[in-house]
């Protein structure tokens, strides 16, 4: 528990002297952008926010770049590479100091999981449309396929659920910290 409370310390050290001298007027409409997003969601779980057709094109992106792999890692692959591109975010900013953009990247992340969220709880009904590369005619509903390989998709509305409740927890880390990080450089000029 040390290390952890000394990590924390360390980062919340590094992040005030981020703060110092940055305008935080330009800054809180990004996060207030994230907070509309997060209330559109909670309140109708079929909302597609602004950043949906970048997560689906990284979706479909994914699919090519794991095609070498198999059917079922192809098929894994979309999502995989829609979730790596946010958490790509965070990694790439933290290493160039920029704790505001990490934040966001939380952000872009939680909405992300929400998309994911809506097509794995959608799996037993298949009522979503489906997006093809390429206007491709044989589209398969990746989360049918999985959870029907995985012998689980009986587990489809549950699974989709706590995916759901990942995607508040980092919405949640996203306008907290974001928050937090205004108000120090609100505070330190």
């Amino acid at each position: 528990m040390k290390i952890i409370k000394e990590a924390i310390e360390l980062l919340c050290s590094e992040a005030v002297e981020y703060c110092r001298g940055r305008n935080w007027l330009v800054r809180f409409p990004l996060l207030l952008g994230f907070l509309y997003i997060f209330i559109r969601h909670l309140f109708n779980p079929g909302y597609s926010d602004i950043l949906g057709p970048l997560n689906l094109g990284i979706h479909e992106l994914g699919h090519l770049l794991f095609s070498p792999f198999g059917q079922f890692i192809n098929i894994l692959g979309g999502t995989l590479f829609e979730l790596f591109a946010p958490l790509f975010g965070v990694i790439n900013f933290y290493r160039q100091e920029d704790f505001f953009a990490v934040t966001l990247s939380f952000g872009w992340l939680a909405t992300a999981l929400f998309g994911v969220a809506r097509y794995v709880g959608d799996a037993g009904t298949m009522n979503l449309p489906l997006a093809a590369l390429f206007g491709m005619e044989d589209v398969v509903h990746d989360w049918n396929y999985l959870l029907n390989r995985l012998n689980i998709i009986g587990l489809d509305v549950t699974l989709g659920f706590f995916i759901r409740c990942l995607a508040v927890i980092f919405m949640l880390i996203c306008l907290g910290s974001g928050s937090w990080l205004l108000w120090q450089m609100k505070k330190t000029p």
